[in-house]
């Protein structure tokens, strides 16, 4: 048998039915996306709406689909690699205190699909970081679709290697140290480009 190749992932509609015999059923992707990814305030899913905001604002969703195994999350036009890491205070389960916000910051081998292997070396491998703070402390009205709600902290990721080294974790307390830029929506990609351009 031949090796079997990276598949390339397409653009979904939503309008997709699932099939059964042969035929559609009342079931489409929408309809799984609805089931599966509606908790936008837990940490799950959160994350993944962070990096899309994030990538929103770059210009980059229009034209590359999300994909869960690159070694950062996402990539500007101009090349510079951004990973995005999302924390907020609240969160969808039950809570006697709001949630001390902490980031993943570990260095990681990169996996390569287009031959199966892991990197040499473990590092952190985006240029920079956006760590993103759904900072609402409202139960009543967060809302991780209002772009208002969020705070955005951009460092250098060659600012958290001199500074943290190999640390797997950092709270947003000891982030602030760092002196990132706290930017706004609508400021992160300026922001970027400022730092590396």
């Amino acid at each position: 048998m031949a090796a079997l190749q990276v598949i390339e992932t397409l653009r979904k509609t939503g309008s997709e039915t699932f099939l059964c015999e042969g035929r559609s059923t009342s079931a489409n992707l929408l309809s799984f996306w609805q089931w599966s990814s509606s908790d936008l305030i837990g940490n799950t899913d959160r994350g993944v709406l962070a990096e899309f905001i994030v990538g929103t604002e770059l210009g980059v969703t229009r034209y590359r689909i999300r994909k869960g195994w690159d070694a950062f999350d996402l990539q500007t036009p101009e090349g510079i690699k951004v990973e995005v890491k999302s924390g907020a205070y609240i969160q969808s389960w039950k809570q006697e205190k709001y949630s001390v916000i902490q980031f993943g910051i570990q260095p990681t081998f990169a996996w390569y699909p287009e031959t199966n292997t892991f990197s040499d070396e473990k590092r952190r491998h985006a240029d920079v970081y956006v760590f993103s703070v759904l900072s609402h402390k409202d139960q009543d009205s967060i809302n991780p679709l209002n772009l208002d709600q969020w705070n955005f902290y951009v460092l250098a990721t060659n600012v958290l290697n001199r500074s943290v080294g190999a640390q797997k974790t950092i709270t947003l307390s000891s982030l602030k140290k760092l002196k990132p830029a706290e930017v706004r929506y609508g400021e992160i990609y300026s922001t970027i480009k400022k730092t590396f351009l």
